[in-house]
């Protein structure tokens, strides 16, 4: 095994080890606090009742959304800087997480005004053609904007318009269904139950796979246009994919729990930094690791910080990831290019 082998293996195992604890110690915290033993004892079924109730039917299916959804989150951030070569292109700026957000929003109103409880597979229907709607108005705007910085101020005008819509409709929601809408519209893993993790995980688990698979011809693709046609990838194709996949990941996200900020945009950065290289091939797993423990972090933080309020997870990794944002593209403008 040569040193950069070596080195990414490293990288895996500590971020892994990393995800574990936080996963374990997630379990535990919370308005009752729960040791480690309790922990194995109601996974076997050998504990106390009411703390095996909390651990296995509310924080274990939270806590493994958590890990699944930020996950997904990041690897769409990923796909979506690629496609647009552009740092700070992501599903929440992009304006596709609110459109997403926008079309569930509607779904949601409507059958629960008509007495019906919308289902897992409809939630991530309706925030896949939102995702879809959106992406296509932001290529609209490509055709027509080719400045990429510009191109993302679009995309961010188009986010506001949709979050905008969204709130007037739960405005004027029945007042039994506000609080649920609205705290599921500022983003939050509250609520969530094992079949929405079940559901998740099967589509995660495909777009990531055809992701990974892709890694080649991404790669390709990352060192420009011509320099993938030379190597046989059929460009258009690739590009529909690419929009597929990232607006499938963060459909997923945000029919389940909400739009959530930063996350898509920052991780990507941060692993290239601790990764050394852009390379799909390792970037795709490491995006998934990274958001996993960040996103696992931030919803610790927002369950715990001012308990028994909660805070909307999108809060969090807004205070916690902007500022990396902002120092990573600094260090890259100072650098004047990006790590290959």
């Amino acid at each position: 095994m040569d040193n950069k082998k070596r080195y990414y293996v490293i990288k895996f195992l500590v971020m892994t080890i990393l995800l574990l604890a936080i996963f374990v110690l997630s379990i535990g915290m919370g308005s009752a606090e729960i040791g480690v033993s309790q922990i194995i004892k109601s996974l076997f079924n050998s504990g106390d009742d009411y703390l095996a109730k909390i651990i296995i039917s509310i924080r274990l299916p939270r806590i493994l959304a958590a890990v699944i959804l930020g996950g997904a989150l990041s690897i769409s951030g990923f796909l979506l800087q690629v496609f647009f070569g552009n740092p700070i292109a992501g599903p929440y700026v992009l304006g596709i997480s609110s459109g997403a957000k926008l079309v569930v929003a509607l779904a949601m109103v409507y059958l629960l005004g008509q007495g019906m409880v919308i289902s897992s597979f409809g939630m991530v229907l309706c925030a896949f053609v939102g995702s879809l709607l959106s992406m296509a108005f932001v290529m609209l705007l490509a055709g027509k904007v080719r400045n990429m910085s510009l191109l993302v101020v679009c995309g961010v005008m188009i986010g506001y318009i949709c979050s905008a819509i969204t709130e007037f409709i739960i405005a004027f929601a029945d007042d039994t269904n506000i609080v649920n809408l609205h705290n599921w519209s500022l983003g939050s893993f509250s609520g969530i139950s094992w079949e929405h993790v079940g559901i998740s995980t099967i589509i995660i688990v495909i777009a990531i796979f055809f992701s990974f698979f892709m890694s080649k011809p991404i790669g390709a693709y990352q060192l420009g246009e011509n320099y993938a046609r030379n190597m046989g990838v059929n460009i258009k194709a690739l590009r529909i994919v690419l929009i597929m996949l990232s607006s499938i990941l963060s459909a997923t996200v945000t029919a389940f729990a909400g739009p959530i900020s930063f996350v898509g945009i920052a991780v990507p950065h941060i692993m290239r930094s601790i990764m050394r290289t852009s390379k799909p091939i390792v970037m795709i797993p490491a995006c998934f690791l990274g958001g996993a423990v960040i996103t696992l972090v931030c919803d610790g933080i927002a369950r715990t910080a001012f308990a028994p309020t909660e805070l909307s997870i999108s809060a969090v990794t807004a205070i916690l990831l902007a500022p990396v944002v902002i120092y990573l593209l600094v260090k890259r403008k100072e650098a004047g290019h990006g790590t290959n």
